[in-house]
């Protein structure tokens, strides 16, 4: 038996995949959840063979740091990620991050089914990487203070561990953090951590993560 948790943004889509899985293979069992907090904690209670991510998810400031966080409590997981993301540095970056699997969402059931018997069996399953448009490289037009949200989003600080550490209030944060992605002409923390992990920042940055791991990020 192959124990899953499927994580979709969309509540529906997430429910009819994993009834649909069921129903392909009786083999899979399924559980559905749709937001960044119940994946974690489906995976944490349920400890499935294989966790189904879409990188997009409500609430989630950074769908990476979410297979990072994956990874680190329940490393015995495997995660397929199933997104519609296109930019190859994201799709790239998931791969580093140790992912089993990366589909984009126009895959049919029985496709999907035989990804997870691949990943079950030991097996990768990726999509060929997309080809996307080149990004624009640094410097940016970022002030000091925004250069170094996007350092700290890059590192996948959250909210409140970046405010805290800037010594700055949240709504503050959020307000650099809303600039930054509106100067990079992108919509999502994840994409503007792509462009940040390709770019030449200058310098480097020591972040403070969960207590016992320490990251440090440095320039391209």
């Amino acid at each position: 038996m192959t124990r899953l948790v499927i994580c979709d943004r969309n509540r529906i889509l997430g429910e009819a995949l994993a009834a649909a899985l069921e129903a392909h293979d009786p083999e899979m069992t399924a559980v559905a959840t749709s937001t960044a907090e119940g994946c974690t904690a489906a995976v944490t209670h349920h400890r499935p063979d294989i966790c189904v991510l879409d990188l997009q998810l409500p609430e989630a400031e950074d769908g990476l740091r979410l297979i990072r966080e994956i990874r680190d409590c329940c490393p015995g997981v495997a995660v397929l990620v199933i997104s519609d993301v296109g930019d190859p540095a994201i799709w790239a970056q998931a791969r580093k991050l140790g992912v089993a699997g990366f589909l984009s969402k126009n895959r049919s059931v029985s496709q999907v089914a035989d990804a997870l018997r691949m990943i079950a069996a030991g097996e990768p399953a990726f999509d060929p990487a997309p080809r996307g448009a080149p990004r624009p490289q640094a410097p940016f037009a970022l002030t000091p203070r925004e250069e170094e949200v996007l350092r700290r989003i890059a590192a996948g600080q959250h909210t409140r561990q970046m405010a805290a550490e800037m010594d700055i209030a949240v709504s503050t944060l959020r307000t650099y953090v809303k600039n930054v992605l509106a100067k990079l002409g992108v919509h999502s923390r994840i994409e503007a951590a792509a462009i940040a992990s390709q770019a030449d920042l200058g310098g480097e940055i020591t972040v403070q993560p969960p207590p016992g791991q320490q990251t440090v990020l440095h320039s391209a």
